[in-house]
């Protein structure tokens, strides 16, 4: 069985639309097949509505350490990263930043990722 999160994920949708349009809590591989293969008029015009240039839905965050890895939905307040880690990894586990840079630290990025923007 598939959590709905999971299902909103692969369906590239918010989990809110997914609870607004009914998707029960778990669902099974086939019936994600399903919607993904026909999906309803309402996943249509959600797809047909997103613009080029809109942010995405869902992104990958790795763990630039240990490679752990995570989806999450991104936020508008989110630069550009130069690094991600684990909240379990220390800043020093990071390679230095390059020769006149300044480093800053955004904790709870996806609530356990640490970003780092080095400028």
């Amino acid at each position: 069985m598939i959590s709905r999160r999971d299902v909103a994920q692969r369906l590239d949708i918010p989990v809110e639309m997914a609870v607004r349009h009914d998707l029960p809590a778990k669902m099974s591989e086939s019936d994600v097949t399903e919607l993904e293969q026909n999906p309803p008029p309402w996943l249509v015009q959600s797809r047909a509505n997103r613009s080029a240039k809109a942010r995405p839905v869902w992104v990958t965050l790795t763990c630039d350490i240990c490679g752990y890895i995570e989806q999450a939905r991104p936020k508008k307040w989110w630069p550009e990263f130069t690094y991600l880690s684990c909240d379990d990894h220390a800043i020093w586990d990071l390679p230095e930043p390059a020769a006149g840079l300044h480093r800053e630290e955004f904790d709870d990025i996806a609530g356990r990722f640490i970003g780092v923007v080095d400028s």
